[in-house]
């Protein structure tokens, strides 16, 4: 798994796909995210933005190769292990993305409520930030996974979907990324720092149910 996991990065990094979602995850922080605001506001706003921005990641790697090198690939590791190094790389890069924007929110914003009455610790926000970051980021990785090979083949159908289903993750009351960054908003008003670790938990089990019920249908279909 480790040579497929490199394999992959390679892809991706030498590919330059990559620049596309940092160039609009870097912008949408630009516009929401400015230094002085509420820390909890800025964290919130940064993992929700985070969310299509993993999907389009995870459809990245796994559409990087041509299908006769993925098809030369799942031959040489097998098809489920292959799809997973591709759904791992880029949840990690999605993570990693969100971990820096959570680091650098926190460093520029202000450790207050939205009322600035009450002073929150900035480690803990930061720490509540990063949390709900990766539920966004496990979440868009679902996203990501339902919304490209080999779940939905046709890229005009594929790609709508993937944009619903990220839009869908961030309103539905219900989704762990709505759950973990309302929490950060209500914790700011509230001047109390939430921990979303039952978000989390629920992100982290979609992630897991989706990436396997699409590696188990890629020895099913072509590339």
């Amino acid at each position: 798994m480790t040579a497929l996991l490199r394999y992959q990065t390679a892809l991706l990094l030498r590919s330059q796909r990559w620049l596309p979602p940092l160039v609009l995850y870097a912008a949408v922080l630009g516009v929401g995210v400015q230094a002085g605001q509420p820390v909890l506001d800025s964290l919130g706003w940064a993992a929700a933005m985070l969310l299509p921005v993993a999907a389009w990641l995870v459809r990245i790697c796994v559409m990087a190769e041509p299908p006769a090198a993925r098809a030369c690939v799942a031959a040489a590791a097998g098809p489920g292990r292959a799809h997973l190094a591709a759904v791992l790389v880029a949840l990690t890069a999605a993570t990693a993305l969100g971990a820096a924007a959570a680091a650098l929110v926190t460093v520029i914003s202000d450790p207050v409520s939205t009322d600035r009455a009450t002073r929150l610790s900035p480690l803990a926000a930061g720490g509540a930030g990063l949390l709900a970051t990766l539920v966004c980021a496990l979440l868009g990785t679902a996203v990501g996974v339902i919304g490209a090979w080999p779940v939905l083949r046709s890229p005009g159908r594929a790609v709508p979907a993937l944009l619903l289903t990220a839009l869908l993750a961030l309103v539905a009351t219900g989704s762990p990324a709505h759950a973990a960054v309302t929490g950060l908003v209500a914790g700011s008003r509230s001047g109390t720092v939430p921990l979303p670790l039952m978000p989390l938990a629920g992100a982290a089990v979609l992630a897991a149910a989706a990436t396997g019920g699409a590696c188990a249908l890629t020895s099913r279909r072509s590339p």
